[in-house]
């Protein structure tokens, strides 16, 4: 059924108006009526079948001298763009996106090969953008559609290259044995023209869209070859420039491969409870609330929570985690896990385009548009190496020939420089680089949310901890009831009424304990929170307070008989809460929160790796946070900080050091995570929060990943460093002995190819790991 479209139109105000409108739209083919209500300045159009063409309209429209009104309901889509290898290519669509009328936004990913489009549907549709990007010479796909796997000599252009390769052996044959140069050259320029059919048709999109780009010069350098009658250097140019380009492209898909296996793990269907029935339904179908049940060696389908039965799963492709969890009633469970032994029966949390799943690979499809700045560099010498590069031909063929040099041998070097001036190595290397090492630390359960965050975890020289939840576990458990005044059933109730209203880690400490001793809670006539400092409450016309050591100075209570009690339990490691009651100190209750495993292993490996000053920031007393820097060979330590006092402290170290991480569970310590140049999110699975802010994101508990996300950040810094090095080096010296005349066509060509292939496999080197 054909669904009729509304445009509102500026400008239009008489019924003459109105009656050109209907008139000249009406004649747009695939338009079955067009109407105009001029009250309300709207003009309504019904297609004949299919869908309508918003473009076409707004054309027509914008021709007769009216205006077209935005659609603030903008939509968005992700496309895929096949034969988007080259930051060439990049700018011809970036040319031909400008012109698109409607078009708000867009943002492209030359990794990926992706395109995330923002438009206003009632001046342009999905098929307007695709159809724009076929007249550049690529092909457009939206990115919830699979393309057809294809083997890679099913590839038009490989069938090409091969007739191009076996053109060129033929006349290289007849020519050394002797037949007629004419035949050969004849068989020479039947190779060039069926290799250079794909350079030609993408040379022709960036003159269209007014862009020089490194087919244009191959073609530029192709035609003066055969000019100068160099007929078998011509068809040797195209045949390796294009076959390398081939290569290129599938050594590009290696490091888009990654993401595609992440993209492969979750089922397509999923066996929801419907309506008392069992359906197999599509993962996008299934609603949140609804139950899903999952059977033993299945993947799950959704984020849920465990609603009947038990097993182990396998949440590597999440967390990073080897070993399999087990999961039982009230457990969450992710998408793309793998269910091992026995059946579960899930509820559904979220949707399939927001599981954390979806935002891993969302956020590694993305990691290209946080750009370091060695992607950077890299995009700006392409885009001006190129036509800096022509000038400089120009230059080279005219200027000695002006000065009275013989034109040939000239024109000859000028025509080296073109051919040495047609690489993607250094475009397409860095990106590559960023994509294989993001995409590898993501299977590893460490989310780099891009380039810029790689690079500036790769810098990183001083790194700081939040205490609880990070180096420890976050489940504080109560150690010691110390009454000072009164029973410790009497204390752990008054401390259990008041922390009954609290959100605070402790609190729930407390409660557990009561809960545990059967000790009763008394309901609260008033409650109040006091931040970094501990809680009051007022129960039966008394006033209690739960606290710290600085409230107690603030409310001038001595502390002279708990003093050496509070000492010897801060230097167990143990958080001291003093309870107080008709202002007396009536006793205390220890709490302590267990070192994390693996905590004091992984400072050790952080200073093995060149890590020069950690650090650890804390609410809590001076003596455990003394207590937890010793066992764990921190440092520096700062206690009793408010989070105000947190940030301050990040501060401080930024002046000292060139990069500082923070690393605590996103939330809480948002704060000091984003004054840090890397905010660090542990256990961020299933955290929206955290995953959202961080920097960068461990998706499990795992210490021992902090290490690993710094050294592959290193590594991947190292690498691009490598190849921005080498790319540059390389075009230098070619560049130079074409000048000198000390190379030829086909060596500088062969030399460029090498190098650019060289660099791109380097950086796929990355995605080992």
């Amino acid at each position: 059924m054909a669904i009729e479209q509304e445009f509102e139109i500026e400008g239009m105000d008489c019924a003459e108006c109105a009656e050109k409108i209907e008139a000249a739209v009406s004649k747009i083919r695939g338009v079955a009526s067009a109407q105009v209500l001029l009250s309300s300045s709207k003009l309504i159009v019904k297609p004949e079948n299919g869908e309508l063409q918003p473009g076409e309209v707004v054309k027509i429209v914008e021709r007769l001298g009216y205006k077209i009104k935005p659609d603030k309901a903008a939509q968005s889509i992700a496309l895929y763009v096949e034969g988007m290898d080259c930051a060439d290519e990049l700018a011809i669509i970036e040319k031909k996106f400008k012109n698109l009328p409607g078009l708000a936004n867009f943002e492209v990913n030359l990794a990926s090969q992706k395109v995330d489009v923002t438009y206003d549907p009632s001046r342009l549709s999905s098929q307007d953008i695709i159809k724009a990007i076929a007249e550049t010479g690529m092909n457009a796909r939206l990115a919830k559609t699979k393309a057809r796997a294809k083997a890679w000599w099913q590839d038009f252009r490989v069938k090409l290259i091969a007739a191009s390769g076996t053109l060129l052996l033929i006349a290289f044959i007849l020519e050394r044995i002797g037949l007629d140069h004419n035949i050969a050259r004849f068989i020479y320029g039947a190779s060039i023209l069926v290799g250079g059919y794909f350079p030609a048709k993408m040379a022709l999109a960036g003159l269209r869209a007014r862009t020089l780009n490194i087919y244009t010069l191959l073609i530029f350098a192709t035609i003066g070859a055969v000019g100068l009658g160099f007929w078998d250097e011509a068809a040797f140019l195209v045949f390796v420039y294009t076959w390398g380009a081939i290569l290129e492209t599938y050594a590009t898909e290696r490091a888009r491969g990654s993401l595609k296996l992440l993209m492969e793990l979750v089922p397509r269907e999923a066996l929801v409870k419907r309506d008392s029935q069992e359906l197999a339904l599509p993962v996008e179908e299934v609603r949140v609330g609804e139950t899903v049940i999952v059977r033993p060696g299945e993947r799950i389908p959704l984020d849920g929570t465990v609603m009947a039965g038990s097993s182990s799963v396998d949440q590597a492709p999440i967390t990073g985690e080897s070993i399999p969890v087990s999961k039982a009633p009230g457990d969450p469970v992710f998408a793309g896990s793998i269910n091992q032994r026995g059946s579960l029966e899930l509820k559904v949390s979220r949707l399939s385009q927001d599981t954390t799943l979806a935002r891993i690979i969302h956020s590694v499809e993305r990691s290209e548009a946080k750009k370091s700045s060695y992607q950077h560099f890299a995009e700006r010498f392409s885009r001006i190496y190129t036509p800096a590069m022509f000038i400089v031909a120009i230059f080279v063929a005219v200027v000695p020939w002006l000065l009275g040099q013989p034109f040939t041998p000239w024109f000859y070097r000028a025509l080296v420089v073109l051919v040495v001036s047609c690489s993607c190595g250094l475009a397409l290397s860095v990106p590559i680089s960023v994509l294989a090492s993001v995409s590898a630390a993501a299977k590893k359960g460490v989310l780099i949310k891009g380039g810029a965050d790689l690079e500036a975890a790769g810098s990183v020289d001083a790194i700081v901890f939040d205490k609880t939840g990070t180096l420890t576990i976050g489940l504080p458990k109560v150690a010691d009831l110390i009454a000072l005044n009164g029973s410790a059933p009497e204390l752990l109730a008054v401390a259990a009424s008041v922390e009954s209203r609290s959100e605070h880690p402790l609190a729930d400490a407390i409660l557990r304990k009561a809960r545990e001793d059967g000790v009763g809670v008394q309901p609260l006539e008033a409650f109040e929170a006091l931040t970094g400092l501990g809680a009051k409450g007022t129960a039966g016309g008394n006033i209690y307070y739960v606290c710290n050591r600085r409230l107690c100075e603030q409310l001038d209570i001595p502390l002279e008989n708990a003093e050496a009690d509070l000492v010897r339990l801060e230097s167990e490691g143990k958080t001291a809460v003093l309870v107080l009651g008709n202002g007396k100190v009536m006793g205390i209750i220890a709490v302590s929160d267990q070192l994390r495993p693996g905590a004091k292993e992984a400072i050790i490996s952080l200073k093995k790796a060149g890590i020069k000053h950690i650090a650890m920031l804390t609410g809590d007393n001076e003596g455990t946070a003394r207590a937890i820097a010793s066992q764990t060979g921190i440092d520096e330590y700062k206690a009793q900080l408010m989070p105000e006092d947190k940030v301050a402290a990040v501060e401080e170290l930024k002046r000292k050091y060139y990069k500082i991480a923070m690393v605590g569970d996103g939330v809480n310590d948002a704060p000091a995570m984003a004054a840090a140049d890397v905010g660090i999110a542990m256990g961020a699975a299933g955290t929206d929060i955290a995953l959202e802010t961080a920097d960068l994101a461990l998706m499990s508990d795992d210490l021992s990943r902090i290490p690993y996300a710094f050294a592959a950040s290193r590594k991947a810094v190292a690498v691009i460093k490598q190849n921005v090095v080498a790319s540059v080096g390389i075009v230098v010296v070619v560049v130079a002995l074409a000048l000198f005349g000390k190379i030829g066509l086909v060596p500088g060509l062969l030399i460029n190819e090498g190098s650019a292939l060289i660099v791109m496999a380097n950086g796929l080197r990355l995605l080992r790991g």
